[in-house]
């Protein structure tokens, strides 16, 4: 496989913003924010654009059950300060545990199956 060098004009794409399809945007919107305490810049019933850090969540209104059935989704993994705070909200707010909290040497992980089937990696450092 060749191999390429960067140079000063060329530039590596960047997130613009990580996208989901939903479909009731402004519940997911309200997951994102209470759940994990992210910034709700913009929501409508169509759109949302959240913020976490430098980061961006896109939510959009699915069309129909076929863009979510053909797996048209994403995984958000996430640093959390308190895993079992942050589980115990997020399942008050409907989502479910994807198997038991993982005690690794590293520190905790989880998996989280939030509303519309979207997976949440969930992930508190020793």
């Amino acid at each position: 496989m060749p191999t390429v060098a960067c140079t000063d004009t060329q530039m590596a794409a960047s997130f613009r913003w990580i996208f989901q399809l939903h479909k009731d945007v402004p519940r997911a919107a309200r997951f994102y924010s209470e759940g994990l305490d992210f910034t709700v810049n913009v929501c409508t019933l169509r759109w949302a654009e959240l913020q976490s850090g430098p980061l961006k969540l896109a939510l959009m209104l699915s069309s129909n059950d076929h863009d979510m059935q053909k797996g048209y989704s994403s995984l958000l993994s996430l640093t959390v300060p308190g895993i079992n705070s942050t589980v115990s909200k997020l399942m008050a707010l409907g989502t479910e545990l994807d198997g038991p909290i993982k005690y690794e040497n590293h520190g905790k992980v989880a998996a989280m199956r939030c509303i519309d089937g979207h997976v949440l990696g969930l992930y508190e450092p020793v």
